[in-house]
C-alpha cells in the first residue's frame, strides 16, 4: 500500500492509500488544505484536531450545498425529459390547409385585353403629342 505525504494547513502527514488512488488522495488533500489555509489565515494557529475538524466541516458544508444543487438540476432534467417525452408522444398536428385564389382564365384574358388596349391608347396619345 503506497504512502503519500500530504500537507494540510502547513502540517505534513503520511497517509496510506490503495494502489492507483494517489492522485485522488492528493486532490482531496488539496481541497482540505485550501480550507485549512483559510482558517489559519483568519484565526491563526489552531490545534491539529481542531484545524482538521473545522476544515472538514467547511468542505462538508460546500459538498452538501453542491449535492442540493445537483438534486435540483437532476429534478429539472427529469422534468424536462418527461416534458420532451410527452411532446414526442403527441400526435402530429393536422396540416393546415391553405387555399390560394385562382384567377379564372376568362378574367385573365379580359385583363390582358384591357392592358393591350391601354398600351395602344398610350401609344396613340404619345404620337399625337409628338406631332
Amino acid at each position: 500500500m503506497p504512502e503519500v505525504q500530504i500537507t494540510i494547513g502547513g502540517r505534513s502527514f503520511e497517509v496510506a492509500c490503495q494502489e492507483g488512488e494517489e492522485s485522488f488522495l492528493q486532490a482531496a488533500a488539496s481541497l482540505l488544505d485550501a480550507e485549512a489555509s483559510v482558517l489559519v489565515d483568519q484565526i491563526g494557529r489552531l490545534p491539529e484536531s481542531r484545524l482538521l475538524l473545522m476544515s472538514g466541516l467547511m468542505l462538508a458544508d460546500k459538498t452538501a450545498g453542491l449535492e442540493e444543487r445537483l438534486r435540483a438540476v437532476q429534478n429539472e432534467l427529469e422534468n424536462t425529459k418527461s416534458d420532451l417525452a410527452a411532446l414526442r408522444d403527441q400526435p402530429a398536428p393536422e396540416p393546415e390547409r391553405v387555399e390560394v385564389p385562382v384567377i379564372p382564365q376568362s378574367v385573365f384574358d379580359s385583363m390582358a385585353e384591357l392592358a393591350a388596349r391601354s398600351e395602344a391608347l398610350a401609344e396613340a396619345m404619345e404620337e399625337q403629342v409628338a406631332s
